[in-house]
């Protein structure tokens, strides 16, 4: 492998589950274990990298650590794990080194900590500026935290600073996300995360939904609402270079376009996923059977599988097409070309130079556009 390779490291621990949330993470009731499991954890991640580093035998060129909500560790257990990578794996010169933070979980202090730890990236889950939003998502942070924590992060020295936010919330209104996207570019970050609410199956939220307590996401609002933020961040000198990201120069997070490329990755960590080559398996979900097989010498690893060719055509189509370089046209089969034309015509895809990509209307139907274009490729 010549390519970047980066390391995701799963924490799995919540204070509180959000009632949109259906991520491998766990409160301390749902552990179902009468003694506190950070210390277990870390001892078995450390095993982990061990192991892995051996069997990889790279480098690491980014590292992102991710959850749950890592910054429940603090600044000593996020340094304990950064100690252990660059003992294991190492890290390449330059390497980003990132950690998600949810803003509730996060002081001065802390981010001074990971600062010396050399961490040089931290990702905040901000969500939303509305207090009532926020209320609809059960989250636990007040709505001036995460701006706060932004403008601490950068005090600390940190340069890139991403804030993710969510749009499309039951009961959200335009009104309000113009005002997170105002105090957004108040705080000086470099980086902004926009997703669509995606209401999960199982969650507290598609409880409500189903019982008529919440109306579900409206597709045609959704739409706006994309439109709102990607206008207001280019209008502020922010680029889009995927679907739901956009940064000011030099801001872009390498270890995401890892995935984006199709490249490879080992996660560490409770039901953590990697990819190596045309090797694609993950770990054991629960902290409790993560800790025991590790404890017992053994990779975590649940389960694998061996990608084909045609499998990774379609995810390099599928991911590629998302980013703002778009894919070589060589990329697409010649079966493919009638409905290539179509979507240029309609301006949804547009060539440049030798590449095809999609346009800022074509953005919101990316994920169509790669569906028909595939199944135009098997005719």
């Amino acid at each position: 492998m010549t390519e970047p390779f980066g390391l995701y490291i799963h924490v799995p621990f919540c204070a509180t589950r959000c009632g949109y949330c259906d991520f491998n993470t766990y409160t301390p009731g749902e552990l179902g274990s009468p003694r506190d499991l950070t210390g277990p954890y870390l001892d078995a991640l450390d095993k982990e990298l061990e192991m892995a580093a051996g069997r990889v035998g790279r480098t690491a060129d980014t590292v992102f650590i991710g959850g749950g909500t890592p910054s429940l560790l603090g600044g000593q257990g996020l340094s304990r794990i950064l100690d252990t990578v660059r003992s294991t794996f190492g890290l390449s010169p330059g390497a980003e080194v990132t950690t998600e933070s949810n803003p509730e979980s996060t002081s001065p202090e802390y981010f001074a900590a990971l600062a010396d730890a050399g961490f040089n990236r931290i990702s905040l889950g901000m969500q939303s500026a509305s207090h009532s939003v926020l209320q609809v998502l059960e989250r636990a942070h007040t709505p001036g935290r995460a701006f706060a924590a932004a403008r601490e992060a950068r005090e600390a020295g940190f340069q890139h600073v991403n804030l993710d936010m969510i749009y499309g919330t039951p009961t959200e209104t335009d009104d309000n996300v113009r005002e997170t996207l105002d105090r957004v570019l108040e705080t000086g970050v470099d980086h902004v995360s926009a997703y669509s609410l995606i209401v999960e199956d199982g969650t507290r939220m598609a409880r409500k939904v189903n019982k008529g307590l919440l109306p579900a996401p409206d597709e045609d609002v959704l739409a706006r609402r994309y439109e709102m933020i990607s206008t207001t961040l280019e209008d502020a000198g922010f680029e889009w270079y995927e679907v739901s990201n956009w940064s000011l120069p030099g801001g872009e997070c390498e270890h995401n376009r890892i995935y984006w490329v199709d490249g490879n990755w080992w996660g560490a960590g409770p039901g953590a996923h990697s990819h190596l080559g045309d090797e694609r398996f993950y770990n054991v979900k629960h902290p409790n059977r993560y800790i025991q097989t590790l404890g017992n010498g053994e990779l975590p690893i649940k389960d694998s599988e061996t990608l084909t060719g045609a499998d990774r055509h379609m995810e390099k189509i599928m991911l590629g097409l998302r980013l703002r370089e778009g894919i070589p046209e060589s990329w697409l089969d010649a079966h493919a070309a009638p409905a290539l034309e179509d979507f240029i015509d309609r301006g949804l895809l547009e060539r440049a130079g030798q590449h095809v990509r999609v346009t800022k209307p074509g953005r919101l139907l990316a994920d169509g556009i790669v569906s028909d274009l595939l199944i135009a490729e098997e005719s």
